[in-house]
Parts: structure tokens; sequence; C-alpha cells
């Protein structure tokens, strides 16, 4: 049974390739949307439908996804920058742009995919064929550490860390608009978009979605953006860019989120690729040892590359 998803182009998506749009808004890769359309897969509202075809803004795009097949991720020969390993865990820098696990439309060249081959075959398999010793992740975009399990012992006690707000993650992030405040915290649930399931959204009703709390500390302004510091204290999908959002500062190049479009980010499209978030933090207890263990990574160097762009545009 195919699963259908709906979305709607926005004035900042103009002139945009369709396929290009696709990729980004549903975290696919460019080929498999160009396949999507290709199977007749893709309905606009307006328009003929073509990969080469040009976004004029305001069309509302229909995609049916096919049901995914549960697949055996297979071991592929691809770098990573591993930041810590012992027989337990292993702590990953992951670059912007890598899927975490196989999926529809993302089978091969997954942070999985290179575990596999790294790690030949040790892993916990909690996570069963598709995920194995994934305990959390971080979105294809956004680059930074995230730690994996190299067995079941280690991976429920991760697990357990993760539900009792035990594992501390500090990301850094440039959103639009200048905060009126230096730090600040929200407290909003965070849950599926009830039209759009490849979104998520704060939910206002008593019961719906799930806890999410984000704590925030600016720590430069830049006119009309801001960079920030963000610590979580709970880990629900795209928690940082939808509560940022919420607060009417969307993340710069989040083409979700509505922090996409901006004339900054045309002028520097070079150094930006999905939304300005990094996750430089993180904080755990060793399921082994028990010993308290904090692991950093530097700013990957397109985003410091940004913050010299802002620093020399706002002075």
């Amino acid at each position: 049974m195919s699963e259908i998803f709906h979305v709607t182009a926005t004035e900042g998506d103009k002139d945009k390739r369709l396929d290009t749009f696709l990729a980004a808004a549903f975290d696919l890769s460019r080929s498999t949307a160009e396949r999507l359309i290709a199977e007749g897969r893709v309905s606009l509202s307006f328009g003929e439908v073509s990969k080469k075809y040009r976004l004029r803004g305001g069309e509302a795009i229909t995609l049916s996804l096919p049901e995914p097949t549960p697949a055996e991720a297979q071991p592929e020969d691809i770098p990573l920058d591993v930041i810590y390993e012992d027989s337990d865990i292993i702590v990953i820098n992951k670059p912007s742009g890598m899927v975490v696990h196989p999926a529809a439309g993302n089978e091969t060249g997954t942070l999985v995919n290179a575990l596999l081959h790294h790690c030949k075959g040790s892993l916990s398999g909690i996570g069963g064929v598709e995920r194995p010793g994934i305990v959390h992740r971080i979105d294809k975009d956004t680059a930074g550490l995230l730690v994996v399990a190299k067995n079941d012992a280690a991976h429920i006690s991760l697990s357990e860390q993760l539900k009792v707000h035990a594992v501390s993650r500090i990301y850094y992030a440039i959103a639009l608009g200048n905060f009126k405040e230096d730090e600040g915290t929200v407290n909003a649930p965070i849950g599926r978009h009830p039209v759009d399931r490849k979104r998520m959204t704060i939910c206002r009703r008593p019961g719906e979605g799930r806890e999410a709390v984000t704590h925030y500390t600016v720590q430069a302004r830049f006119g009309q953006m801001t960079y920030i510091r963000c610590q979580l204290e709970t880990g629900r999908t795209h928690q940082i860019r939808v509560h940022m959002a919420s607060k009417g500062h969307p993340l710069l190049g989040d083409p979700v989120y509505g922090g996409s479009g901006t004339k900054f980010e045309a002028k520097h499209k070079e150094l930006i690729n999905g939304q300005c978030l990094f996750a430089g933090e993180l904080s755990l207890t060793h399921p082994k040892t028990g010993e308290r263990m904090t692991f950093k990574a530097p700013l990957p160097p397109e985003f410091q590359a940004l913050l010299t762009v802002l620093e020399r545009e706002c002075e």
C-alpha cells in the first residue's frame, strides 16, 4: 500500500526544479525523486509533471511513496570520522548529507552501511537489520555527533539514558531574526503534522504530541540572524527546527520549516545545504565502566565560513 504525502511550494521555492524540491522536502536522494516522478507517483495542482519542471510557487504537490520493504543493510567502504571507539560504543561525527539508516529512497550510502563495514558485524541487533546499533539519530542535513551501540547491553544502557534524559546533547545553529532575549526555553509538545506526514508540528491540544524541551542561549547577533546554542532536554524528531520556527526564528536554510529562500542563502548557496544545525557536544555514561564521558567536535568548515561571512557583513 502506498503512503500519500502533500506539500505546497512557497514563493521562496520559485524556479527550483521539481526533483530538487522533492529531494529536500521529503529527505530523498535526487535520483530517487527523479524515479518517483518517472513512475507517475508525483502530481501537481497545475503544471506538467516532469523532473525538469520549474516551480512557480504555490503548487500543491502530492507524492505517493511505495511501502518500504525491509532489507538487510549491506557493508559499504565509506570513510567515517570516528571521535571515540571501544568494544561497547563508537562515537561518530556524521557529515551533512548522510542519512543515518537505510529507508525507502536511501537504501545505500548511509551511516549504517559505513558502520557495518567499519565494525565488521560488531553492532547491537536490537534495532533490527535496518538499524543495527542505532539508538538515536540526527537529520540527513544535520552534521555532528551521535553514539552507536556495538552490543545489546550497550544498546539497552544508552536507550535507558536517553529515556530518562541522562544523555546531554548540545547543538549550534544559525537562526533567522534577532532574538529579543539572550536565553530561554521552549517547552512545547511535538507530534506528526496532521496533513504533511513528513513534517513535525507543535501540538496545542492537551494529550497530543510528546514532551519536548529545548534550552537556547544566544552566542552572537548578526542583525537579521542569530547564532545560538541549543541544549536538548528531550530528543524529538526535528525538535530544534520546530521549536525555533515556532518562535518565529526558523533555522537558516531549512526548506521544511520556513528558513529557506532568503537573499542571504541565495548569495551564499555554496555554504548552505539544508538547515544550519550542528550537533557539537555529546555527554553520556559509559554503559560498562560507568564513567561520565563528554565528546566534542569542531564546527564544520562551511558552518565556520558562514559565521565569518556574517561577522564581515555585519561590521
